[in-house]
């Protein structure tokens, strides 16, 4: 089989596709015919080697895919061969095949073709887990949602909405924000971060009268992140969920305990081992707002197994909206 491999430590076009060994599943596993695999910012760490894991070389990287099960190793009783499915893994979804544990593995409705599916996990996730689990976000509140045009952010807009909130998306450029406005988002706000730029607490205070937003949602961090706290209602919750701008922030207490602010942090992955049968039940919400027509998964780039490269360095560009996926092989 194909896949795309790192054997050491670099950057996206230091990668190369090349024939290997199709792997076995082992007890508990299942093999994946992946017909499309999502790609993350944080795929690019792991193959410059500063993610949390390190795997051995050469790997392929990619933490989530979609395709047809084609194999089931020992102890594996509730999925079927033939069944379509979405997958996520530790690394090796850039593959013609892909071995992850069966509670790693969701079956996916008719309605949904692979592209989308591929790329669904992480960013809706993310997006469900942040604001049910962590925010508790409530009908008739207002989300506020940075890097509203990325995968997250997208996912994030939608979601809110499927819960009643008023969404306010944040995002560099008319045409970002329009994607953002396409999906449900009620008040958008450019955060260009030149000249042409809004005042996000002026542009916020305006559109809240005065009051704040009640949840911000933000994978950006950095100078984002500090404007954030200066816009926020009483009581409001501060979600941590990335750092795309590059900087940490570093939180003044003060402002938390002065205005009664939650800032709470999600690393969505991290249920996988510590609370995976709530993956299975947020799944089952989620695909239900799906086939509802709630969530319309927004794939802006597709591009063939040989293409990673490319198709890498777009993601890290900033220059694409929703989610970037590789295809392989027949939808």
């Amino acid at each position: 089989m194909r896949a795309v491999l790192c054997d050491h430590w670099g950057a996206p076009r230091d990668l190369r596709v090349s024939e290997v060994e199709q792997p076995t599943p082992g007890t508990g596993q299942v093999r994946v015919a992946v017909r499309a695999a999502g790609l993350n910012f944080a795929d690019t760490l792991m193959i410059a080697g500063k993610y949390q894991e390190k795997p051995p070389f050469p790997f392929a990287p990619g933490l989530e895919a979609a395709g047809i099960i084609d194999a089931l190793g020992p102890g594996v009783e509730n999925l079927k061969v033939g069944t379509r499915v979405l997958a996520l893994a530790n690394h090796g979804a850039f593959a013609e095949s892909l071995v992850t544990g069966a509670s790693d593995v969701f079956a996916i409705p008719d309605s949904m073709d692979f592209a989308a599916a591929a790329g669904f996990p992480i960013t809706y996730g993310t997006a469900h887990g942040a604001l049910i689990w962590r925010a508790n976000l409530k009908p008739g509140e207002v989300l506020l949602v940075h890097g509203a045009a990325g995968g997250a952010g997208l996912a994030a807009v939608e979601v809110g909405k499927a819960l009643g909130a008023t969404v306010i998306a944040t995002a560099r450029g008319a045409n970002k924000l329009e994607v953002a406005r396409a999906h449900g988002a009620d008040y958008t706000i450019d955060t260009g971060g030149d000249s042409t730029g809004e005042d996000l607490r002026e542009r916020v205070k305006s559109l809240t009268q005065g009051r704040g937003v009640d949840v911000v949602f933000d994978p950006v961090g950095g100078a984002m992140f500090d404007a954030s706290l200066r816009c926020v209602a009483w009581g409001a919750r501060l979600l941590v969920i990335g750092f795309a701008a590059g900087a940490v922030p570093q939180i003044p207490a003060n402002i938390l305990l002065v205005k009664n602010i939650s800032a709470v942090g999600l690393y969505w992955g991290g249920y996988r081992q510590h609370a995976p049968d709530l993956l299975r039940a947020q799944f089952a919400d989620l695909f239900a707002w799906f086939e509802a027509g709630k969530l319309k998964p927004h794939v802006s780039h597709r591009f063939p197994l040989d293409q990673a490269v490319e198709a890498l360095e777009l993601l890290t560009s900033r220059q694409s909206t929703g989610k970037v996926v590789l295809t392989i092989g027949a939808d």
